[in-house]
């Protein structure tokens, strides 16, 4: 199959969503398809072979001048040669850029009424390109928040076109008004234009059905999948502390402030010793206050040499410092549609304990890895880790469960498998139409 997929870049920040769109589309290259990965924004960031093709539209820079300059919307493509080019790019990319999406409105606007927003030069330029090339089977967009770009991409191919949906609600939900309710108009209004949507669990496709007004019969699932090259409990390290640990974006939405306050009231009131919290993820700029205020609050309880942020890992270090848990949790304060993080914890042996929300439910109940809290319940987190550090046995039979689990349900040939199939229906009923 012929495929052109679209991936949105994160400059330099470790993505869950671009890791995941670059293991479909290795998966499907090794597997004999035809398949572009082509960045949107900035080349990707990925801890594995990066897949992606060189070449970048709508680049980070162009995007924002013309967003904010009249001048910039009317240059000759010659010129914007400059500033789109990968060095240009990754140059711009070092700088730590705020995702705070309260500062993006009006360009998260612009760019979805496509052809009528302050970037439509990017479109053309990207229609161009299209028409020059064989046309594919499908085109993939990787998130509703590029849905505008799905009418000029459909009329410049005559190809159907699916849309990947993976966590944006989050991003939408914290745009400041008007923006919010601009931007999903928007995306209601272009839904005509998406032959198909693949959510990336069972509870997403539900709640973006609903969220969105996306009929029904254009919802599908195709289930995260990850690489599970160099993963496996048999090379789990054992060591005499019981290590708790997170592995996410920290940020408030994730629940590291929870995880400190479970552990804060475990070595306070059980005899639970012995241990530490291990974080590592990404951090933003905007979020550093955040994880100062948590380190305060373990440094307040006597704890601090218990704790340790070791910062954003490459695959290699994801790898140790995963290896080196005896239970993950990532008690997340929103119904989070992805967990990632979950599999790669699991497919490592390592147990998580996890609030029963959002797709963090079904990714434990379809693995059987971990143990379910209540949402928000810093007594029900602490009780989960507690039975885990009490029962060794359980601790290690959950370990196990979960290995086979994400190889069972969750790794990226399984991906691949569901995502050509649901490539290959949405490519049927069009020709049907």
């Amino acid at each position: 199959m012929k495929i052109l997929a679209l991936t949105a870049g994160a400059a330099q920040m470790y993505c869950g969503s671009c890791i995941r769109d670059n293991a479909l589309a290795a998966e499907l290259k090794s597997q004999g398809h035809d398949i572009i990965l082509l960045p949107i924004y900035t080349p990707t960031l990925t801890d594995e072979t990066n897949v992606a093709a060189h070449k970048v539209f709508f680049g980070g820079i162009s995007v924002y001048l013309e967003q904010h300059s009249g001048l910039f919307r009317n240059t000759p493509w010659l010129l914007d040669r400059l500033w789109d080019s990968e060095w240009a790019l990754k140059l711009a990319a070092r700088r730590s850029i705020p995702v705070n999406p309260r500062l993006l409105g009006e360009m998260t606007v612009s760019m979805l009424r496509g052809e009528d927003g302050r970037q439509s030069k990017e479109i053309h330029k990207l229609a161009a390109w299209l028409r020059s090339e064989p046309p594919p089977d499908i085109v993939t967009l990787p998130n509703s928040l590029l849905i505008g770009l799905a009418q000029p991409i459909r009329e410049a191919v005559g190809r159907p076109i699916c849309c990947t949906l993976q966590g944006e609600d989050l991003f939408l939900s914290q745009l400041p008004e008007p923006y919010r309710a601009q931007s999903l108009d928007l995306i209601r209004a272009n839904i005509q234009h998406v032959d198909g949507f693949a959510a990336i669990s069972e509870y997403y496709a539900g709640h973006m059905c609903r969220y969105l007004g996306i009929p029904e019969r254009k919802m599908h699932v195709v289930p995260l999948g990850v690489n599970l090259k160099g993963y496996g409990a048999s090379l789990k390290l054992h060591t005499n502390c019981f290590t708790v640990g997170y592995f996410a974006r920290v940020a408030p939405e994730k629940g590291l402030h929870l995880l400190a306050d479970a552990y804060v009231k475990l070595r306070r009131e059980t005899d639970f010793g012995g241990s530490a919290l291990e974080v590592a993820g990404y951090l933003a700029p905007e979020h550093r206050a955040y994880l100062h205020g948590i380190e305060r609050r373990i440094k307040t309880a006597g704890l601090d040499h218990e704790f340790r942020y070791r910062g954003a890992l490459d695959r290699p270090h994801k790898i140790d410092f995963l290896r080196n848990l005896d239970v993950l949790s990532v008690p997340a304060a929103y119904d989070e549609p992805k967990g990632l993080f979950l599999l790669e914890a699991m497919a490592n042996g390592v147990p998580v304990v996890e609030p029963r929300r959002g797709g963090l439910t079904e990714i434990v109940e379809k693995t059987g890895g971990g143990v379910l809290v209540e949402p928000d319940d810093t007594a029900s987190l602490a009780q989960g880790i507690f039975l885990l550090w009490k029962d060794p046995a359980l601790l290690e039979r959950l370990g196990k469960r979960g290995v086979a689990g994400v190889r069972e349900h969750y790794s990226a040939t399984r991906m691949a498998a569901r995502a050509l199939e649901v490539y290959r229906s949405i490519a049927a009923q069009r020709t049907q139409v």
